[in-house]
């Protein structure tokens, strides 16, 4: 199914990790993780609500305001803060060494970027010419989150926000689960499905999801093994990042869910996470685009 060849780019991203890849350290090392970040955010969080108190505390747990959202997606800098921790205390590594080397990362998220754009101009002409119903069946298929000057005023930072978030998961399953895993075990099938699995877990939320929950988890899963292939074949974590971060901007600054995670998009669907009915049609959607965004990266990383 897979050959060495075909991940023959990955091979330097493993070889420092080859030193200190023992299972006990890569499992101390997401508790390390886990537990910077939670001290970290429980530390930040009531310095910041004592300095700036206001509405946007209630509503960080459902990112439902501008404000919560730059908190909530500025947090998840506390993990890659976590990583690397993790990799010095227990792998005598540097957080840089994960991302490969620093100009391919940068030059391939730049060309997986202008594929990506490319693919987006391409898909808005396809659904001009033949309208999709993103309305799940209702009426009225979109509604509007907030005035267009505000969303282009705060989308700048919100796009950094998106940034540090999908890099956080970037770097934390592709890059150190991914590695850790791909030093001990030379089949792909463990360093491609744990740390997807791992991701899914991450994004299995019954609280918002309902029923839908573990096939949205599954969906979650399916990305990180695409990711992950990317990430294999690339020799750097940039053209995951590339991917995940515009499947985020459309997931969370242009069509936003209106139970969660909504306080920055210029869109809302007109239906819930829970809804058993709209959600599982668009999945279908959501995870063709992300295979053709897939395939984009891929042709756009040739070598």
């Amino acid at each position: 199914m897979f050959t060495e060849r075909d991940y023959a780019a990955q091979r330097p991203l493993i070889e420092r990790a080859r030193e200190k890849a023992q299972l006990w350290r890569l499992c101390l090392g997401l508790l390390v993780v886990a537990m910077t970040s939670y001290l970290l955010t429980a530390t930040a969080l009531p310095i910041l609500g004592g300095l700036f108190p206001g509405q946007w505390l209630w509503d960080l747990p459902t990112g439902a305001t501008p404000t919560a959202m730059f908190v909530l997606l500025g947090s998840f800098l506390f993990i890659t803060l976590g990583v690397a921790l993790a990799l010095r205390l227990l792998h005598q590594r540097q957080l840089v060494e994960i991302l490969g080397p620093l100009s391919l990362a940068f030059w391939q998220f730049l060309r997986v970027s202008g594929a990506l754009i490319l693919l987006g101009l391409a898909l808005l002409a396809v659904f001009v010419l033949f309208p999709v119903d993103l309305s799940g069946g209702r009426a009225e298929p979109l509604v509007q989150n907030m005035p267009i000057r505000l969303w282009l005023v705060l989308l700048l930072p919100a796009l950094a926000a998106v940034l540090i978030q999908i890099s956080a998961e970037e770097i934390l399953f592709r890059g150190y689960v991914q590695q850790t895993l791909a030093a001990r075990f030379r089949s792909p099938l463990v360093w491609l499905i744990l740390p997807s699995a791992l991701f899914a877990i991450g994004h299995y939320v019954p609280a918002d999801a309902g029923d839908n929950a573990a096939l949205i988890a599954l969906w979650a899963g399916l990305f990180g093994v695409l990711m992950a292939d990317l990430t294999a074949r690339a020799g750097s974590l940039g053209p995951a990042c590339a991917v995940h971060f515009f499947n985020n901007i459309l997931a969370m600054l242009i069509f936003g869910s209106p139970t969660n995670l909504s306080g920055l998009a210029l869109y809302l669907l007109p239906y819930e996470l829970s809804d058993t009915v709209a959600v599982r049609q668009m999945l279908w959607l959501d995870g063709a685009i992300i295979l053709l965004g897939w395939l984009a990266a891929r042709l756009a990383i040739r070598r």
